[in-house]
């Protein structure tokens, strides 16, 4: 049964396995990645003296016009562009505006940004809330792959370390593909299942479920620095929009000069916010956010990548002064628990290292897939799909059936697919004598058994 477990999770893993392993290899190095494509924006000649924050906001609302500002990026440096991020219609724009002449060098709509475009083919498939389903009931069936591969790994009888510890790379035939399943599989298992058990927060389903745990006991809103999908994501946009219409009533819609800009006076207050900010030396990059319908007042975040290195500011729009802070020590234990899985998921806990040990793994991942197919492809009989047979013994251990009910608790889409599977084969498949041969669930007329 652990075979066919193990045959038929491989068998619907591995597409998804192979698509997470090579997009999640390369958004490991997102910062690099951004940095180079953003590199003609920075270190321009600047020919004159730097205009204000709130010129600068108010260029970018004019090259979309009827949008509303979401974020002010403070710049690495004066040489370099200004990037602010606005809204319009549901959509967020990244508008890159030069320092000293407010000309705009760019306008970007973000979720068509190659690593945004990449960060959603990896955790959504492009396809929405739908596709995150989709891949958490991969990344939950990859981890019962995962583990009973395990389970047939351990040796029991084995003479040496070869095909154990290391491969016998000078074998021929099935003996070295088993060897280069088996042995790399084992090297790289705790570290998949830490990127799979680490990826589930992001997930529609078990991270929603994840939030809902959060705000147990909770008389207010929690909020958390993940997203769960691309809905969450649209709700925190339309939240972000509702706010501007809510700031730009308190000031009567006016709207002032101001170096020779028309600049709406609900963000006039960033100049003065700016200027507490910049100073603090935050991890990059740091954006600084308008009063929202969620947050009545002006904030400044760092978004850095290694989110342990992260804070939360709450300022006074009149006299900048910092109201609140909150570092990630400060943050509830779970948040910690999932930015320092978040952070190591994506490669930027601890630099290099943990990006070469993602590489690593998603390689690794790659390599078992590859040698799993061919040997599967290799042992097929003509005509059958080749899974381990059924058998006759249907009994479980207790401990199997303590580990299958957690693993359904602990992952509710494995569960319930889980359930359907079965009810699918008892009651559909092993009626139909062709699909039941062809499956392995009966002997074939001839009586072999597939």
């Amino acid at each position: 049964m652990i075979w066919r477990w193990h045959f038929y999770a491989g068998l619907f893993c591995i597409p998804f396995v192979i698509c997470l392993a090579t997009t999640g290899s390369i958004y490991l190095f997102r910062p690099q990645i951004e940095a180079l494509l953003d590199r003609p924006y920075t270190n321009l000649p600047i020919a004159g003296p730097l205009a204000t924050p709130a010129a600068r906001v108010g260029a970018a609302l004019a090259a979309v016009p009827g949008s509303t500002l979401h974020a002010y990026q403070l710049p690495g440096s004066d040489r370099d562009a200004t990037q602010i991020l606005v809204g319009k219609g549901g959509d967020d724009f990244r508008v890159y505006v030069r320092p000293d002449t407010l000309q705009i060098l760019k306008v970007a709509n973000e979720e068509s940004r190659p690593m945004r475009v990449l960060f959603h083919l990896h955790g959504e498939l492009l396809m929405g809330d739908r596709g995150s389903m989709i891949v958490e009931l991969a990344a939950s069936w990859a981890i019962v792959l995962l583990l009973t591969g395990l389970y047939l790994w351990w040796p029991t009888s084995a003479r040496g370390l070869g095909g154990v510890l290391y491969p016998r790379l000078r074998v021929e035939g099935r003996v070295f593909w088993r060897d280069l399943h088996g042995v790399t599989a084992f090297w790289v298992s705790l570290f998949a299942l830490f990127l799979l058990i680490s990826g589930l927060p992001w997930a529609k389903s078990w991270g929603g479920m994840l939030r809902e745990a959060r705000q147990w006991g909770s008389s207010v809103a929690l909020r958390q620095d993940w997203t769960t999908g691309s809905g969450s994501e649209a709700a925190a946009r339309k939240a972000r929009d509702a706010g501007a219409d809510l700031t730009h009533a308190e000031h009567g819609g006016h709207a002032a000069m101001k170096d020779g800009m028309s600049v709406p006076r609900d963000y006039s207050a960033i100049d003065t916010i700016v200027k507490t900010v910049q100073p603090l030396d935050l991890a990059a990059p740091v954006l600084i956010s308008p009063p929202s319908a969620r947050a009545p007042r002006w904030s400044a975040r760092s978004d850095a990548a290694n989110r342990p290195q992260r804070a939360d500011l709450v300022l006074d729009a009149s006299t900048g002064q910092i109201i609140e802070r909150t570092d990630f020590a400060q943050r509830p234990a779970i948040d910690r628990l999932v930015g320092y899985g978040v952070a190591a998921h994506e490669g930027q806990l601890f630099g290099w290292l943990n990006q070469a040990l993602g590489v690593f793994t998603a390689v690794g991942l790659i390599l078992v897939s590859v040698s799993a197919v061919k040997l599967w492809w290799s042992r097929r009989p003509a005509g059958v799909l080749g899974a381990p047979a059924a058998g006759l013994n249907r009994r479980f251990s207790t401990a199997l059936a303590v580990a299958i009910v957690v693993l359904a608790i602990i992952l509710p889409l494995l569960g319930i697919s889980l359930a359907v599977t079965l009810l699918l084969e008892r009651l559909v498949l092993q009626r139909v004598p062709r699909a039941s041969v062809f499956l392995g669930l009966s002997r074939s007329p001839d009586g072999q058994v597939s």
